[in-house]
C-alpha cells in the first residue's frame, strides 16, 4: 500500500510538473528579478529616485500638480509618493486627455519634472505583470494562480518522494555526487536542493496564492478571526455632490492632515479612488519598523478634505496584520537584504526544477525505450 501511495505521488509529480513546468519556471525567474525590484530600478532610472541639490524648503503638493496639469495635460490624479529621505523625489501617477497612466519624478524643491514615462511600459511594471497574469489579465492571473497551487503540491510531492526508505540513507539524499554521472548530477541537484530550499519555496508559494485568490484570502481572516470574507479597504464618501470649493492646498491638506494624526517618521502615500463612490486613502508608513508594509491608514473627503476614519497600524486585526506581511515574505523584503538575498537564490534555482525535472523525465522515457 505504502509502495503504492509513492507510486501514485510520483506520478501525479511528474504529469503536474510537465503541464506547469513552463509556468513554473516563468513566475520564478520573474519573481526572482522582483526581488530586488527597488534596487535595480534606482540603478537605472536614479531620476525617479534622488534630486541632484537638496534645497531648503520644499515646494507644496499642489504646486507640482499644477505643472504637470498645465505641461503634461494631466486630467486626473490617482496616486501620489512623498518620502521621508530630504534627497528623495516626490511620484506622481496620473492619466492624461487620453486616460493613459503616466509616471512622474518631481522635484520637490523646484517644482521641476525630472522624468517622465508610461506607467504601462515601465518595466518592472511588465516583468509584474508577467509574474502575475502571464500578460493576460484576468485568464492569465487564473493560469498563474493555478500554477502557483500546483507548484505548491509539487514541493510537497517532492519531498515524499526525496525521503528514503531507510534513515541510514538520509546522509547520502543530503548531498550532490558531483562525481557522478550527468544523470546522477542532475537527480541530486533536482532532490537535494529541493530539500534544502522547500521551506521558503513552500512560504513564497502559500503567500502567492493570496494575490491570486480571493478564497485563500478569506480562508486567512476566517483561520484567525472567523470571518470567512476580510473587511473593506475602502471607504464610501461622504459627500456626494462636489460642493465646489476653492480647495487651492488640496493635496497638500490631506497630507498634513494625515502626517498629523499619525505623529511619527515615515513615507506617506495618497490614493485616489478609482470610482466616484468611494474616499481619499492615504497611508503613512512606520520608518522606525524594518519590516515593510506596515502603514496607518486615514480616509479623507475627496471634495472637502475633512477627515472620515483613521486606522492605527497597531488597531488592525490579526488578519490585516498577516495580510500586510504577505507582501514582504513574499518578495523576501521582511527582513531587508538578507532575507532578500535568500529569496532571489531560491527563486532562481526553482526555474531550474521543470528543467531538471524534464531531464529526469526524458531519462527515464529513453530508458524505458530500450527495455
Amino acid at each position: 500500500m505504502k509502495k503504492g501511495f509513492k507510486k501514485n505521488i510520483g506520478l501525479l509529480h511528474l504529469w503536474l510538473g510537465l503541464g506547469s513546468g513552463l509556468i513554473v519556471f516563468i513566475a520564478a525567474l520573474t519573481g526572482s528579478i522582483l526581488v530586488f525590484e527597488k534596487e535595480i530600478d534606482k540603478a537605472i532610472n536614479p531620476e525617479y529616485y534622488n534630486v541632484a541639490t537638496i534645497g531648503t524648503t520644499k515646494k507644496t503638493i499642489d504646486y507640482c500638480v499644477e505643472i504637470l496639469q498645465k505641461e503634461h495635460s494631466i486630467k486626473k490624479i490617482t496616486r501620489i509618493y512623498t518620502f521621508n529621505d530630504p534627497s528623495r523625489t516626490i511620484q506622481i501617477l496620473g492619466k492624461d486627455s487620453d486616460k493613459k497612466a503616466q509616471f512622474f519624478s518631481i522635484d520637490p524643491y523646484t517644482g521641476k519634472i525630472l522624468a517622465q514615462t508610461p506607467q504601462e511600459s515601465r518595466f518592472f511594471v511588465v516583468v509584474l505583470s508577467i509574474h502575475r497574469q502571464l500578460l493576460l489579465g484576468e485568464t492569465g492571473e487564473i493560469i498563474m494562480g493555478t500554477s502557483c497551487l500546483i507548484f505548491a503540491f509539487m514541493l510537497i510531492s517532492g519531498m515524499i518522494l526525496w525521503w528514503p526508505k531507510k534513515i541510514k540513507n538520509l546522509k547520502q539524499r543530503l548531498t550532490v555526487k558531483w562525481s557522478g554521472s550527468f544523470k546522477r548530477v542532475n537527480w541530486d541537484f533536482h532532490s537535494t536542493f529541493g530539500f534544502y530550499s522547500f521551506l521558503v519555496l513552500f512560504i513564497i508559494s502559500l503567500t502567492g496564492l493570496s494575490f491570486a485568490f480571493t478564497w485563500f484570502q478569506n480562508g486567512v481572516y476566517f483561520l484567525t478571526e472567523g470571518n470567512a470574507k476580510k473587511p473593506s479597504a475602502k471607504v464610501e464618501n461622504p459627500t456626494k455632490i462636489d460642493p465646489k470649493l476653492n480647495n487651492t492646498a488640496f493635496y497638500q491638506n490631506i497630507y498634513n492632515k494625515a502626517d498629523s494624526i499619525f505623529p511619527y517618521t515615515g513615507n506617506i502615500q495618497i490614493r485616489m479612488p478609482a470610482d466616484t463612490i468611494n474616499s481619499i486613502l492615504v497611508l503613512k508608513e512606520y520608518s522606525e519598523i524594518t519590516i515593510p508594509n506596515q502603514s496607518s491608514a486615514a480616509y479623507f473627503d475627496k471634495y472637502t478634505t475633512e477627515q472620515i476614519e483613521a486606522r492605527p497600524y497597531d488597531k488592525f486585526s490579526t488578519g490585516d496584520k498577516i495580510r500586510r506581511l504577505n507582501y514582504p515574505i513574499h518578495t523576501g523584503s521582511v527582513y531587508g537584504l538578507p532575507t532578500k538575498i535568500i529569496a532571489f537564490i531560491v527563486c532562481l534555482f526553482a526555474a531550474t526544477l521543470p528543467i531538471t525535472g524534464l531531464i529526469i523525465w526524458l531519462g527515464r522515457k529513453k530508458k524505458g525505450a530500450k527495455k
